[in-house]
Formats: C-alpha cells, sequence, structure tokens
C-alpha cells in the first residue's frame, strides 16, 4: 500500500473520531443544560392511623399497675399522670371522659397485675369495655421494692445499686410484661393501649450506667411486643429524668413529684395526638 493511501486512511479515522466526539460531547451538553423531563415516582405511603379516641361519643379509661398509676408522691391533687391526661382530653375532645376503673395498686409487681387480668372478672370486663387503657409496671420488679418505693439498701443499711441483681430478676419479669400486653391487645383491639415505659430513679447512684442499660433493655422488650399490634404505643419516659432527675422526683427517690407527673402526661398526650 502506498504512504499516499495510508496518510488518506489516518486522516479519515481521525476524522470519524473527532466527529463522533463532537456528537458526544453535543448530546451530553444537551442533556445537562435541558433535561428531559422525567416522571416522578414516589415510594407509596401508607394511610396514617386514625386516632383511635375520635369515633367514641364519651371516652373511658381503664389504668392498671403499680404505683405511678395511682400518682404517689404527686401532691397537687391532680392525680399523677392519669387526671391529667383525663384533664386535657376533657378539655380537647369536647366529649364526656371517665375514669371507668382504676386497678393500680401500690407496690405491684408484673406477677400480681397478670393475676389480676386472669382471676378478677372485673378487669378483663373494664379492659374490653376501654376506649384508652394505660399501664405502668415492671419497676418494682426491676429494683426489688416489695412496696413500691424508698432507696433500695445493702446489709448495712446504705443505698445501693446491684446491676447483677436487676438482671436475675429481668427474665421472669420481661416474660410476664409480654404475657400482660399480649393479654390486653387480646381483650380490646379497638382502644388505644397506652404502656408507660420505665425510667432509672436512681440514675445519680448508677455510677456504672448499667442500671440504666437494663431499663433501657426493658423498655425495648416492651416495644417489642408493642409493635406488633396497631393500637398499642410504649411511651417513653428514660429520657425525662435522666438530667436533673432529682428535680423530678418526690422525696423518696422513686416516684415522680407533680412536675415529674406533668412531663409524662404531656409525653402521653403526644402519644395520643
Amino acid at each position: 500500500m502506498s504512504s499516499r493511501m495510508i496518510w488518506r486512511i489516518t486522516g479519515a479515522a481521525a476524522l470519524l473520531s473527532t466527529l463522533l466526539f463532537v456528537t458526544g460531547f453535543v448530546y451530553a451538553m444537551k442533556d445537562i443544560l435541558y433535561p428531559a423531563a422525567s416522571e416522578l415516582v414516589l415510594p407509596p405511603v401508607e394511610a396514617p392511623a386514625e386516632n383511635l379516641l375520635t369515633d367514641a361519643d364519651k371516652i373511658q379509661i381503664v389504668v392498671l399497675g403499680d404505683s405511678l398509676t395511682r400518682g404517689t408522691g404527686d401532691q397537687s391533687g391532680q392525680g399523677g399522670y392519669v387526671g391529667r391526661v383525663k384533664e386535657y382530653l376533657e378539655k380537647n375532645t369536647d366529649k364526656p371522659v371517665y375514669v371507668l376503673n382504676n386497678f393500680s395498686v401500690n407496690g405491684y409487681r408484673t406477677d400480681q397485675l397478670l393475676k389480676d387480668i386472669k382471676e378478677r372478672s372485673e378487669v378483663p370486663a373494664s379492659i374490653a369495655k376501654a376506649d384508652l387503657v394505660m399501664l405502668t409496671i415492671g419497676g418494682n420488679d426491676i429494683f426489688g421494692l416489695a412496696m413500691g418505693n424508698g432507696i433500695p439498701t445493702g446489709a448495712d443499711g446504705a443505698a445501693e445499686i446491684r446491676p447483677e441483681d436487676i438482671r436475675q430478676r429481668m427474665p421472669e419479669a420481661v416474660s410476664r410484661l409480654r404475657e400482660i400486653l399480649d393479654t390486653i391487645a387480646a381483650l380490646n383491639s379497638r382502644a388505644a393501649i397506652l404502656y408507660i415505659g420505665l425510667y432509672n430513679p436512681f440514675i445519680d447512684m448508677d455510677t456504672t450506667g448499667e442500671a440504666s442499660l437494663i431499663i433501657d433493655e426493658w423498655n425495648r422488650e416492651a416495644f417489642k411486643v408493642a409493635n406488633q399490634y396497631r393500637n398499642m404505643t410504649v411511651v417513653p419516659t428514660h429520657d425525662l429524668f435522666e438530667r436533673h432527675a432529682l428535680k423530678y422526683l418526690y422525696s423518696d427517690h422513686f416516684h415522680p413529684n407533680q412536675d415529674g407527673y406533668q412531663r409524662i402526661a404531656e409525653r402521653i398526650i403526644q402519644a395520643l395526638e
């Protein structure tokens, strides 16, 4: 092949490459400067759950559990978180609101509450009628407080927190908590069911933070159960007492004072709205 022919072929190839490059560059700039309209595809969004209290012509409340549900430590006369939530609903729903039954007992543990639900006929009957069920339980199990108040002490009478003892009590208590929540859900699939989570009232004594971690585990176990039911919610309270705990606790160093109950009630109201 002559050298002239070789140069012609080389020149043609170079010209073709240049044309391809320019064409691609033009199309690329066109897409950048004048992008074609594209269809916006959004992920499906589930319809929000309706407020389970809106359909009732009146609101009947049933409360269960321990001394926190009784309002121990609230010297304001407002009845702890229960009275505050009732008052809020009365003002903001324009419906009559009744506490149908308050089955809470100072010092109650999970085994005692579970026994009531199973053996006292009026307890499941009331739960089945309720529009709103609220309960606190587990604090006495976790901290081993027979009467649900007072600071735990060692053999020498000094106040102490023993995380290893708390961990030993956890498995059976968690199992009973699951059974309590499952049973309440089975009794009433229509009512709003609120389990008020635990907080660490002895956070200033919990120097290692181990007790707070255990309580977090407890609350997560409650959430696992509640997550199975559309009408059940775990209301977190741990963070409300994480800082400046003594500001929101009664003199017994366990129960909330009136400011503490107010904070819990506000959190419950948020869950209901």
